[in-house]
């Protein structure tokens, strides 16, 4: 059996974005895992347009696009505050923050005007060494390298029977995206696994753009029937997606099975990097990381920020470091930022920080925050204990289940209970230090092999 992996939403992902969000990372590290653990029986595969199928990619260009979102990318020499400069920073900037039901048939007719020139460009020597090199450096096998496909075959006619796609990213972009389905399905009996992050368009719609919601809802509608198996990443996704489908109508062949989600990253760790903005922020600081959008709270954080200033002495008072670029439904919140000089200097925003330079800060702050309303699971959070460090985080959704016994919880509607914890930490640092302490003691990073490992079993039951 081949399990062929549906690559087409990183492909996607990085004509916008110069950065690798939690998704993006984590369906890496689960493509990284799955080959190692079936290197002969992995496939990877692109959509291809003009003839409504899919063709096959080598693992090594994949992993050569994934590291060209990870490379640190020069800075500028002083300023906490950096904004994403040129053309191509500014473009990426404009499309992003387009209405979906624009964007996206936009993005779609681009596509299709320049596919075969970025599939050159990304295929090119350059980038295959790239890869193979991320991929001696992590010690995986260079395989999916499939005996019976070759790079740009149609998957329909190699697949066989009893082979599913794996539809492990978010290709919600593709609005045709059910009728590629019927067509592999029609063609080769393909079955299909998907695993779902979250639904927040289709739960909490407020957080989401209005062209969003409608292109998640009917993309999920359409797609869904399609599905044999699902995967969730937290319990409360399952749950979640139980509910639509039992509203929908849409019995489930088999039960949502829950993933182990891994922790950190696979590979070498990440050298901290204390770049000249690092450097200015010092020590001591509280780190919020995370796109700022308004379903992640920054709202909270600067209203409990502006609380305990009014309530603190301004030298008892840490920074709180911003770590995320500038997202969407947050105008208002950035013009009050802007207004009140961002308290003073008591917030500082640190836009598209480089993985190294997250090491820094995690090294260097006193704990981190993470209020969000809504996760799908809460990578931030594991991130923040696998770096040691304790986590003031939201009590709803998947959190708890990202942070366990090791992390404050809060309301993520009540900035006075925020508050009373944030300013007990201030007040006491020898309760974060025993939480440190315990943190090193009895936190257990997941592997990604494990989060491999559970979906292959599941995959492989009857």
């Amino acid at each position: 059996m081949t399990y062929w992996i549906d690559v087409e939403d990183l492909y996607e992902y990085a004509l916008v974005h110069n950065r690798p969000s939690g998704i993006q990372r984590l369906s890496f590290e689960l493509y990284t895992a799955l080959v190692a653990a079936r290197p002969d029986g992995i496939g990877f595969c692109r959509h291809d347009r003009l003839r409504g199928t899919m063709r096959t990619v080598e693992w090594a260009e994949v992993a050569a696009l994934f590291q060209s979102l990870v490379v640190p990318e020069p800075r500028g020499a002083s300023a906490p505050v950096a904004r994403p400069v040129g053309q191509a920073g500014q473009v990426r900037r404009l499309a992003s923050r387009l209405p979906a039901d624009i964007r996206l048939p936009l993005g779609e007719a681009v596509r299709a005007q320049g596919s075969a020139l970025r599939a050159g460009l990304r295929a090119g020597r350059g980038a295959m060494q790239a890869g193979l090199r991320l991929l001696r450096d992590r010690g995986r096998p260079a395989g999916a390298a499939l005996p019976h496909a070759a790079p740009g075959q149609d998957v329909a006619a190699v697949a066989k029977p009893g082979d599913m796609l794996l539809v492990l990213g978010s290709p919600w972009f593709r609005t045709d995206y059910a009728e590629l389905l019927q067509h592999l399905r029609a063609r080769c009996g393909l079955g299909v696994a998907m695993l779902v992050y979250d639904l927040i368009p289709l739960t909490r719609p407020e957080f989401c753009d209005p062209g969003l919601v409608r292109t998640f809802r009917a993309w999920f509608a359409g797609t869904m029937p399609l599905v044999d198996r699902f995967f969730a990443i937290s319990r409360a996704t399952a749950r979640d997606l139980e509910r639509y489908a039992a509203v929908a109508g849409l019995p489930l062949t088999h039960p949502v099975a829950v993933l182990p989600v891994g922790t950190g990253y696979s590979g070498p760790p990440v050298a901290a990097a204390v770049t000249p903005r690092v450097a200015a922020l010092g020590t001591g600081f509280v780190l919020l990381v995370s796109t700022i959008e308004a379903r992640k709270n920054h709202l909270l954080a600067f209203r409990a920020w502006r609380r305990l200033l009014d309530q603190l002495p301004p030298e008892q008072l840490p920074t709180l470091v911003l770590a995320g670029r500038v997202g969407w439904m947050v105008e208002d919140l950035m013009q009050q930022l802007e207004n009140c000089g961002w308290l003073g200097g008591k917030v500082v925003l640190l836009d598209h920080p480089t993985d190294a330079e997250l090491t820094a800060l995690y090294g260097a702050c006193r704990f981190t925050l993470f209020p969000s309303h809504y996760e799908g699971w809460g990578l931030p959070v594991t991130e923040s204990l696998g770096f040691g460090k304790v986590c003031v985080a939201s009590s709803t959704t998947s959190v708890p289940e990202a942070g366990g016994a090791f992390c404050l919880y809060h309301d993520p509607e009540s900035v006075p209970e925020a508050v009373a914890i944030l300013r007990r930490l201030i007040a006491h640092p020898e309760e974060v230090a025993g939480m440190e302490a315990r943190l090193r003691r009895d936190f257990r990073p997941t592997p990604w092999t494990d989060t491999a490992g559970s979906l292959l079993r599941a995959l492989e039951q009857n």
